[in-house]
């Protein structure tokens, strides 16, 4: 098994003091906002086998049966098919969706017979992978997550008493569901960008005002002043995760995260289309192709399972469970059909013979045995076979 060495992505949302915290160590002033563990080819995890440093991807791109196991191979290719991170929101993350796998391997396809620069900021399709992800909550945790049922959206909207917000509320009660919400959304995006920062400004002081259902959405507006964004995210619910709690996101479901410290799981990918909150790129059309605007709850999880907890997903891409080792347990013998990434979150466990410290990570490629032991916190993510 490979300790790993992670980078950490100091995007503008991140938390400054989150990450320094779980590490034990003392804050830059910089936001810290995502530590990376896996391949992905954005920042791979770094070890050393004995020979000077490598990354994970070359290690496995060297060996790629040795390392996640023929079966692995055979199911997902040559790749380790999940990112795990940690996640540090400081500040609201874009409001945005993910692709099914049909839908990023066209659009992958379609940029690259146009030419569109991988790096260009107007490129939809980073890759030809779909991202469904799971963020699980070590602090409490907010998020928006899923449409509202239009006429509970209706009503949030009315009850900021703007006007220029009333044709949007008309629209909601007037249409079927699933076409209500289209139609509100489109409107909301392409909307006459001036008029829409003065629709923003009186929704967001009402809402400060106003406080409750609405405490949510209120803060928005001071990260992103004018941005659409935070009218479309008032037809999203907001769920609050508390610490072991989690919440999956499957394709074409439109969420943002708000604030606070997660594990991340999610598919190797980096395709996002973004609806607002943002600076970057907003391809309404495109985005309209992604997303599922049928209602639907946030659907909270939470761990089942003696031992190992595992968060039950519908994807076999990647699997997270969590192992809690209290003080005079036995050792806990892990599957070794599987690669797997195990990280510590609290606590001074140990994966065979390693000392792990919380923000620590090992690598274990499939075949290998070992065991978990100590006391502390270790999540567990792999793939389904």
């Amino acid at each position: 098994m490979d300790r790993l060495t992670n980078t950490i992505r100091p995007y503008a949302w991140g938390s400054t003091t989150a990450i320094p915290a779980l590490l034990g160590v003392e804050p830059t002033g910089e936001p810290q906002a995502e530590m990376w563990m896996g391949a992905h080819p954005g920042a791979p995890s770094r070890l050393d086998r004995g020979a000077g440093e490598t990354t994970l991807a070359a290690v496995i791109d060297a060996d790629p049966e040795g390392e996640l196991g023929a079966a692995a191979v055979a199911k997902f290719g040559p790749r380790l098919p999940f990112l795990l991170k940690i996640l540090a929101a400081g500040a609201p993350l874009s409001l945005q969706v993910h692709p099914d796998l049909a839908q990023a391997r066209a659009g992958f396809e379609d940029e690259e017979r146009r030419g569109v620069p991988i790096d260009a900021g107007h490129r939809n399709y980073k890759d030809a992978n779909h991202k469904p992800e799971l963020i699980c909550a070590l602090t409490p945790f907010d998020g928006l997550c899923g449409f509202r049922p239009p006429a509970e959206a209706a009503d949030l909207l009315e009850g900021l008493g703007v006007d220029s917000l009333k044709p949007y509320v008309d629209l909601l009660r007037a249409h079927p569901e699933e076409a209500a919400l289209r139609e509100v959304l489109t409107a909301v995006l392409t909307a006459d960008r001036a008029e829409m920062a003065h629709t923003v400004a009186e929704a967001a002081a009402a809402a400060e005002r106003l406080g409750g259902p609405y405490e949510a959405y209120a803060g928005l507006v001071h990260d992103y002043p004018g941005d659409p964004g935070v009218i479309a995210a008032m037809l999203l619910n907001h769920v609050r995760l508390q610490p072991g709690e989690a919440m999956f996101l499957g394709a074409g479901i439109p969420h943002a995260y708000l604030d606070g410290l997660g594990v991340e799981l999610m598919a190797n990918s980096d395709n996002v289309l973004r609806c607002g909150l943002t600076p970057k790129h907003v391809d309404v059309p495109e985005l309209l192709k992604v997303v599922d605007f049928e209602p639907s709850a946030p659907g909270v999880l939470r761990p089942e399972g003696d031992g190992e907890e595992v968060y039950e997903t519908p994807i076999d891409e990647f699997r997270l469970s969590r192992h809690v080792l209290a003080p005079g347990g036995a050792p806990r013998a892990l599957p070794d059909a599987t690669p797997q990434i195990l990280l510590c979150t609290a606590g001074a466990p140990r994966v065979g013979e390693l000392a792990l410290a919380p923000g620590e990570s090992v690598f274990v490629p499939a075949g290998e045995k070992t065991e978990l032991s100590g006391t502390g916190t270790v999540f567990r993510a792999t793939v389904v076979l």
